[in-house]
Parts: C-alpha cells; structure tokens; sequence
C-alpha cells in the first residue's frame, strides 16, 4: 500500500472520529430543547416549542450543528495541509510530485481560509437574528 493511500485512510479515520465526537456533542443539546431533562423532568416549565426560550435554543442548536461542520471542514483541510507537507518531503525533488504536494498545500490552506471565514460569517448572521 502506498503512503498516499495510507494517509487517505488516516484522514477518513479521523474525520470518522471527529464526526462521531461532533454527534456525541449536538445529541445532549437537541435532547435539552424538548424542555425535559432526565434528571428534573421539564426543565423550563413548558412543554416543547413553547414559550419565550424558543429562539434562543434555535439559535444554539444552529450554532452547535453549525460551529461541528465547520470544526470538521477545519479539520479536514489542516489534515490536507500535513498531508501535503508529506508530499512535497517525500517527492525526492521530482517535478511532477513538488507539484502535486504545493497544490494539495495551497489548496489546504485556501479551504482553511473559506471555513475560517464561513465560521465568522455564520456567527455574525445567527447573533444579528437572533438577538434582534
């Protein structure tokens, strides 16, 4: 097996664990907006949807989805980063694998740039209508 494909199955790994992680963190907060938590029964004395917490608990919920797509998107392009950094070592000065390496890095750092700026832009839009 070549490194290329090792390390393409190292990344699928770990976007596989981080997305696992990433449910392991929005399941507790969907669980929480029914307005019933195990422990207290209803924790804000309505029942689901109902009452002035309604927007607030949208808002986290997107925020939540939202900040674990962008995290993972983040971490995939870091990934792609180490990815062609290992490229451009390993290419022993051919022509063709420099390339290779300096495009999987450029393009690494310019989603890493996109997702940095989706985040900035996602959290702007979502605390403008949300608290409006």
């Amino acid at each position: 097996m070549k490194i290329t494909e090792k390390l393409k199955m190292a990344t699928m790994g770990l976007a596989a664990v981080a997305t696992l992680g990433a449910t392991a963190l929005i399941a507790p907060t969907v669980s929480a907006v029914d307005g019933y938590d195990n422990a207290s029964k209803y924790t804000s004395g309505d029942k689901a949807g109902q009452g002035a917490g309604q927007s607030t608990d949208l808002m986290t919920i997107l925020n939540t989805i939202i900040n674990v797509a962008l995290g993972v998107i983040g971490f995939v392009a870091v990934v792609m980063i180490i990815v062609g950094g290992v490229q451009y070592t390993t290419s022993a000065g051919d022509a063709a694998k420099v390339t290779k390496a300096k495009n999987t890095i450029m393009y690494g750092v310019v989603g890493l740039v996109i997702a940095l700026l989706a985040f900035a832009i996602v959290n702007f839009i979502l605390n403008n209508v949300f608290n409006s």
